[in-house]
This record gives structure tokens, C-alpha cells and sequence, in this order.
């Protein structure tokens, strides 16, 4: 996996030190209301596309770099759907991480979907009711992309107040 220079700098300082990232996450749809996914090189799996934004990069930049470098897709953010800290991550080197990921609809402008780096066993579009095997949390946020809901965030909870009705998507 392509680790960007500035994490391996603080690695370096840091060791395998829980580290707090930004993350971007895009639900890239294309003008046929496919969906574009990548099989991940480091698991495997099929996922959305996601990545870390460089220092100083704005969240909207980083999700359009990402997804042209990981599929050879131009697109541009249209909104926000949601911000949500992950459970930390345990990489197989020891590293630890957890993200503060934002999640981004996208729509796809150009370029032909193909696998662009070394992060990607696959790439592709796929129709809403042909999804290849994905996971909860992945599932929920194309749900969302489809809505037009507000932005969607864990709730803080107010002294005294409850939260209630209040699910992760």
C-alpha cells in the first residue's frame, strides 16, 4: 500500500503509537447511478474509495486525487454525507490508526475506471442491486449518498439529555 511520506515521517517517531488521520471516503456514481468500487490490494475486498488527505490539502481536493489516482475517474464532490471516527485499526506491521473519516458523494466527469495503482486489485462500476459482497458500515453510507438527508454526524450527548433515535449509517 502507497503510505504517504508524512505518516511514515511520524512512524518513524512514533513507532506504532495510535495515530488520529483524516480520511476522505467517496460514493462515486457515474451517469448511470453505478456505483464505483476498488478491491482493496491490502484485503482483498471490495470497498469504496477512500484515502488520506496530504497535509494542507482541503478534504474536496484529496477525494478527487484519490480517486484519480486509485481508478483513472475524474470526478467532482458534491456534498458531504457524513463525518465518523472509525474503530481503531490494527495494521499486521503493528501500526495503529484510527480515522476521522469524511464521506463524500461524488459524480464521475471522465476518464475510464481501471485499476490506476498498486492499492487496487480491481476497479469497477456496479449497479445498486448487483453490489459485489461489502460490509455494514460501506452499505449505509451508499444509502445515504442516495437520500438527500443532511449531513450526517454521532451526536454529541448534552448533559442531562439522552440522544435518542440516533443510528450510525
Amino acid at each position: 500500500m502507497a503510505i504517504p511520506q508524512f505518516i511514515l515521517d511520524i512512524r518513524a517517531k512514533a513507532g506504532e503509537t495510535l495515530l488520529f488521520l483524516p480520511g476522505v471516503v467517496m460514493v462515486v456514481f457515474d451517469e448511470r447511478g453505478r456505483v464505483l468500487l476498488n478491491r482493496r490490494a491490502d484485503t482483498g475486498k471490495w470497498a469504496l474509495i477512500s484515502g488520506i488527505p496530504d497535509p494542507g490539502e482541503q478534504p474536496a481536493e484529496a477525494a478527487v486525487r484519490e480517486i484519480e489516482e486509485e481508478t483513472g475517474v475524474a470526478a467532482v464532490v458534491e456534498r458531504v454525507l457524513s463525518v465518523f471516527t472509525t474503530e481503531p485499526v490494527v495494521y499486521p506491521n503493528g501500526d495503529r490508526a484510527q480515522y476521522m473519516d469524511i464521506v463524500l458523494r461524488c459524480r464521475a466527469v471522465g476518464g475510464e475506471a481501471r485499476v490506476n495503482d498498486d492499492e487496487s486489485l480491481e476497479v469497477g462500476w456496479f449497479a445498486l442491486d448487483e453490489l459485489p459482497p461489502l460490509g455494514p458500515i460501506a452499505r449505509g453510507r451508499i444509502e445515504l449518498a442516495l437520500r438527500g438527508d443532511p449531513t450526517w454526524f454521532a451526536p454529541a450527548q448534552v448533559p442531562g439529555i439522552a440522544a435518542r433515535g440516533y443510528q450510525a449509517p
